[in-house]
């Protein structure tokens, strides 16, 4: 990965940026559509490296169009901060006053009878707004028109990742030190965030603490429950490094386990395994799931495994693929995503092991998240 003289990776340039906006009107017109219409946010952030200082009622919109250049309409007060983006060197900026119709401004830059890709979190008063100026366009979210428009990285981006997998391994390590016995799992959880943070994360963007029986809700926030001798505990946490996402689980136990509670973790970790085994060339998204799924439902735990095996991950921490039943989507080279089963006992305990997992060049899996899936044993 390229490095600037601090240490830090090198930032990508407008050359990289107009790629990419490049590849979007290309794919839009692969899909079928007269263009895209990007919102504030990470869409945006990966296509030009814009972030507003606040996303407020006043229109913001990348618009890209195959065979226009690409043009970000933005209010006039933050033209400066749109001008010193990263990727401005590759767009125009169309900016538009308070007390003028920013929808009008935007309409030229549109086809009137066009079907635009829009991003999933773009205002409904903007969409609402272009849809009155020009009642002929029709719209879809990106997510339907375009899921794969950040899935596959580069490898610049690729060792973003890998970085942001070793500084959650490393707060991983550390955390595997604090006592968790007689505590609460907010304690546990803010030992957690500074960890990431201390490892150059620069946002946490979660830190479960699932202890006993809140272990067995897969999205459980930590709360005020006590962590007491005998609890298995779920530790689900990830956030940004570099601008690119990390997400890891691993499950731990207060003092020695039950034979079923180890039982149930080697059955999670060989799922997990499992599931890493069936990424390779040629095979489908829903084939991690499959596998991993299969080696549960084997053993009679089926019923027990409640969601997805896996996501994807990148400039945010979920995002498509999607590791699915009927996600026959092939994966490539350079997409990343998890791969996480899990067994939720209601009213007991949980289990599960994540990896962030990106397929190579060679056709094999390669894991951005290296501790040990053995069960960890705590104080």
């Amino acid at each position: 990965m390229p490095r600037s003289t601090s240490g830090e990776p090198a930032a990508f340039t407008a050359d990289d940026y107009r790629a990419r906006m490049a590849r979007a009107a290309e794919s839009a017109a692969e899909a079928g559509l007269a263009g895209v219409l990007v919102a504030p946010g990470p869409d945006l952030v990966y296509l030009t490296g814009y972030r507003p200082t606040t996303i407020t009622e006043r229109l913001t919109v990348l618009v890209i169009a195959p065979g226009q250049d690409p043009v970000l309409v933005v209010p006039t007060l933050e033209a400066p901060d749109a001008e010193k983006a990263p990727g401005a060197a590759a767009l125009s900026i169309r900016d538009w006053t308070d007390g003028k119709d920013p929808y009008a401004v935007t309409a030229p830059l549109l086809d009137v009878d066009g079907r635009f890709g829009v991003s999933d979190n773009a205002w409904a008063m903007h969409l609402l707004g272009l849809q009155q100026t020009l009642p002929g366009t029709s719209y879809v979210s990106l997510t339907e028109a375009l899921p794969m428009l950040r899935a596959v990285k580069d490898e610049h981006e690729l060792a973003r990742i890998a970085a942001a997998g070793a500084a959650a391994d490393q707060a991983y390590g550390e955390i595997l030190k604090v006592r968790f016995a007689g505590r609460k799992e907010t304690e546990v959880a803010a030992d957690l965030a500074a960890l990431l943070l201390g490892s150059g994360h620069s946002q946490v963007d979660f830190t479960v603490v699932g202890s006993g029986p809140n272990g067995a809700n897969p999205h459980h926030e930590a709360g005020d429950r006590t962590i007491e001798h005998g609890d298995m505990v779920v530790l689900d946490f990830g956030g940004l490094k570099h601008g690119y996402g990390s997400d890891t689980t691993r499950t731990v136990h207060v003092g020695e386990p039950t034979d079923e509670e180890r039982r149930v973790h080697d059955l999670v970790r060989e799922a997990q395994q499992t599931g890493f085994e069936a990424v390779r060339a040629g095979a489908a998204c829903q084939d991690v799931d499959r596998a991993a799924r299969k080696v549960i439902a084997d053993a009679g735990y089926g019923e027990y495994f409640i969601h997805r095996t896996g996501h994807g991950i990148g400039v945010t921490t979920h995002e498509p693929p999607y590791m699915i039943e009927g996600e026959t989507r092939p994966i490539v080279p350079g997409m990343c995503f998890s791969i996480e089963p899990g067994i939720y006992l209601p009213g007991r305990f949980g289990v599960r092991i994540e990896d962030i997992v990106t397929l190579t060049a060679t056709g094999r899996g390669r894991r951005f998240n290296d501790t040990s899936r053995e069960m960890a044993i705590v104080e």
